[in-house]
């Protein structure tokens, strides 16, 4: 279990993630490539199309030296490899983890246990050495583009419907009311949030705040950094539909759809695929709110979308017609006995 205390000051200062964590997602993605038959089967197409994009891309070597760090199944893995920089974008969190000090490469590899159990070439690492630094980030770069990027928007989509509904309920029942909404992985006990853990450990926030990262592929249980001295984070797993598949897997082509609907509004349509206000629209897809609105209102027209409110907010989703259109095929029509 581990123990996070909160002072006044720390209530006043908890955020949620605007967007999934890219370096996280990728430590976390390829967790989930475990051999054939034994991943968590929401992510099966999308494990089998990155394989196949890793080994056509001649990636094998590059995923296998950012899992050698973070396996799948250590209770500990290097905090350098996920710093805070990343919230700005893979590319300022490659060059945090490129500048990554050598006493703290020294000190995080020796708690994981470097260079004892590794490849030869983690001693240089632990020792300091930029090379394989440098290889790492390149690795980072290399794979997240081939098996994240793809379906980054609807990973982002996953993770935004995930942030609106606890967003709304922040604004209906304050900090209180949103970190009760994490059971059972995560219980709130004022002033303690108990996170479901692999070890048990006591997390003094002082001050500081909790930034809360909704994660598409983290799986059961949140994540924490090891290094108590770290601006504090709480990676946790967003809840996936059942039939949830890689855009890549889809019929839907999102070129023919800009031709068809024009590009932004397009987007608007995929966006759609979670539920979401305009607001949340305006900010995923980098439009002005009143620009957002006339979309979804021409979608709406259209019977693609439908909105609905819900307390003081107002949601916009797709209508089955909408989904149809967007991921090229018709929901199974149910005759009647």
């Amino acid at each position: 279990m581990l123990r996070l205390h909160f002072d006044d000051r720390d209530i006043a200062r908890v955020q949620i993630a605007a967007e999934p964590d890219p370096l996280w997602e990728t430590v976390l993605a390829l967790h989930q490539l475990v051999p054939p038959g034994r991943g968590v089967p929401v992510f099966g197409a999308w494990r089998a199309r990155a394989r196949r994009e890793l080994d056509e891309r001649g990636l094998t070597r590059a995923a296998r030296l950012i899992s050698t760090l973070a396996p799948a199944d250590a209770r500990y893995f290097p905090d350098f490899l996920t710093p805070d920089a990343a919230r700005d974008g893979l590319a300022a969190g490659l060059e945090a983890l490129r500048d990554t000090s050598r006493v703290r490469l020294t000190a995080e590899c020796a708690r994981a246990g470097l260079p004892a159990r590794l490849p030869r070439w983690t001693a240089a690492l632990a020792g300091g050495d930029r090379q394989p630094l440098d290889e790492l980030a390149a690795a980072f770069g290399e794979v997240y583009r081939a098996v994240i990027a793809p379906d980054w928007t609807g990973a982002a989509a996953t993770v935004d419907c995930d942030r609106g509904g606890r967003t709304r309920i922040l604004c209906r029942d304050g900090v209180d009311g949103m970190l009760g909404t994490f059971r059972p992985a995560i219980r709130w006990e004022p002033p303690v949030l108990h996170v479901d853990y692999p070890r048990d450990r006591d997390l003094r926030l002082g001050g500081r705040g909790l930034r809360l990262i909704p994660s598409h592929f983290c799986w059961r249980r949140p994540i924490a950094l090891a290094d108590p001295g770290l601006p504090p984070v709480l990676v946790y797993p967003v809840q996936h539909a059942t039939d949830w598949a890689p855009a890549t897997t889809r019929t839907c082509r999102p070129q023919a759809l800009s031709a068809l609907l024009g590009r932004t509004r397009a987007r608007i349509l995929a966006a759609l695929d979670a539920p979401a206000t305009t607001g949340e629209l305006a900010r995923r897809l980098r439009v002005s709110a009143p620009s957002a609105s006339e979309h979804v209102s021409a979608l709406r027209e259209a019977n693609l979308a439908h909105t609905r409110r819900d307390g003081g907010s107002v949601i916009h989703a797709l209508t089955p017609l909408g989904t149809a259109l967007l991921h090229g095929e018709l929901a199974p029509v149910r005759l009647p006995p």
